[in-house]
């Protein structure tokens, strides 16, 4: 099995994700994530178009820092997750829900991260699948 390391990740991703709630119909997200050079590490930008049964398409977009170790930030500095380098678990405590995720790097250039959030404000599962795209020159 592979060691991912930071520069595995710089490019363009086609990103798919499903979002099924407890309560609410499953929702979806068709998009890209660029992965670009910045000072500290990588810059992460998803945008993309989601999808809500019976709603017009909506604009989304989501902004973090990668960097060394595969650690995960937030725009704003602070720590969200670590990657684990060859696929795994993780986790991220936001009182009062817990964030769990699993990722795969089984089939690169294709991965996927798979969230689990649980607590009294949130209940849904998050799959987001990733295809190489193009590197970016």
């Amino acid at each position: 099995m592979r060691v991912r390391v930071l520069e595995d990740f710089v490019g363009r991703w086609r990103l798919t994700r499903k979002i099924i709630a407890a309560a609410a119909p499953e929702a979806r997200f068709e998009g890209q994530a660029v992965f670009t050079p910045c000072a500290n590490g990588l810059a992460y930008h998803e945008q993309g178009r989601l999808l809500l049964p019976g709603q017009p398409a909506m604009q989304s977009e989501r902004r973090y820092v990668w960097q060394v170790g595969l650690n995960v930030h937030f725009e704003d500095g602070r720590f969200f997750h670590q990657v684990p380098a060859t696929g795994g678990d993780a986790e991220h405590w936001c009182d009062p829900d817990r964030y769990f995720v699993a990722y795969s790097f089984d089939a690169w250039p294709e991965w996927r991260s798979e969230w689990q959030v649980k607590g009294p404000r949130k209940d849904y599962v998050m799959v987001s699948d990733y295809r190489a795209s193009t590197p970016l020159a």
